[in-house]
């Protein structure tokens, strides 16, 4: 699954990226809506937004960007992330019937605790989407069993604490998995990891471990980052990532046979 923040640097970039990023490989799309205090996520992901933001992206311009992928060919599953300031300001069903329509399946709030979400997970059923629930090495294990319960779509295992872009060092690695076995002793849903996962060799040994896929997206953005006056110099290197991540998940799903 690759996340990209939807309009940075710009609308006509982020559209190709995310054509490209579904060519070499990914086969979910997460499109984020920039938000002004994303935060769950790490300096890469939040310079990211007020790029976004400053270049005049709105939650509509998102939502229109599904639709005109959609338009154009697109049949990579998309699932919309956004904090829950956006959908509530919207209105949570109005926001779920605008992305619905647009051509997502589901949508992803990170700052929304399982606990919280029973009613938001009512409708989004009702209105056949995933609202994604995640879990994390805290996580403890009365309350992984009501997640669980609960989930839809697959389960956002986050692999560290922190934040996005963080980086796996030894005991975090392990923790992780870990959890990718309890996950699984528990419930048969698939599981994306994601946070901290930047190379082939995080892909493949998350994969090993038992997950069913893994998300990246600071990495991509740190690649066009460089390169802001003209990101698309930047889609061969970004392309041939997506392409290593997708052969580390491979690797991953081999060496469990």
């Amino acid at each position: 699954m690759a996340h990209v923040y939807y309009g940075d640097p710009r609308e006509e970039f982020s559209l190709r990226l995310i054509r490209i990023l579904a060519e070499s490989g990914a086969d979910i799309i997460e499109l984020g809506i920039p938000f002004s205090d994303p935060i769950a996520d790490g300096p890469t992901f939040q310079a990211a937004c007020e790029r976004a933001l400053k270049g005049g992206i709105t939650p509509t311009k998102c939502i229109d960007g599904i639709r005109r992928l959609r338009e154009e060919g697109l049949e990579t599953p998309i699932v919309v992330t956004t904090y829950f300031n956006i959908p509530y300001a919207m209105g949570f069903e109005k926001f779920l019937e605008e992305i619905k329509n647009a051509g997502a399946h589901g949508i992803l709030v990170p700052d929304l605790p399982a606990e919280e979400a029973k009613p938001f997970l009512k409708l989004a059923r009702r209105m056949g989407l995933h609202l994604i629930l995640h879990v994390a090495p805290t996580t403890s294990q009365e309350r992984l069993k009501g997640i669980l319960a609960e989930a839809s779509g697959f389960v956002y295992l986050i692999s560290i604490e922190g934040v996005t872009g963080a980086r796996f060092k030894g005991r975090k690695e392990c923790s992780a998995m870990e959890l990718i076995k309890a996950v699984k002793a528990q419930s048969p849903i698939p599981i994306m990891v994601g946070f901290g996962i930047s190379v082939r060799e995080h892909a493949e040994a998350m994969v090993s471990a038992g997950a069913d896929g893994v998300v990246v997206g600071s990495a991509y953005a740190r690649i066009y980052q460089k390169s802001l006056d003209n990101p698309y110099r930047k889609i061969d290197e970004i392309a041939r990532l997506a392409r290593e991540i997708k052969l580390g998940c491979i690797e991953g799903y081999r060496n469990r046979c």
